[in-house]
């Protein structure tokens, strides 16, 4: 597993896009990195766990709760993923 190939952000992005039209029937377009969970897509803290559990399935990785915390964007969602995925891909090597 060591050539594990990480997903670009770009890519992060589209998989989270996916994933909230798919569980939250979120127009994707409304998805973009400035976008406020909250404020912009109306999600509340039970929809952040979801998601967070589907994204854990993603990066195969438990997200630790004091990053959550911190997550308020699309954007902290697709750096927190990503980051996740390069950890994951490090330990690996």
């Amino acid at each position: 597993m060591a050539d594990e190939v990480v997903m670009s952000k770009d890519e992060v992005l589209a998989r989270v896009r996916e994933i909230l039209a798919e569980m939250f029937e979120i127009d994707p377009a409304k998805v973009t990195l400035d976008a406020h969970l909250v404020n912009d897509l109306d999600l509340d803290s039970i929809d952040a766990i979801d998601m967070v559990v589907k994204l854990q399935e993603l990066t195969g990785k438990r997200v630790e709760e004091e990053l959550l915390r911190k997550v308020r964007t699309v954007g902290d969602v697709v750096d927190l993923v990503h980051a996740q995925l390069v950890a994951r891909a490090a330990t690996a090597a």
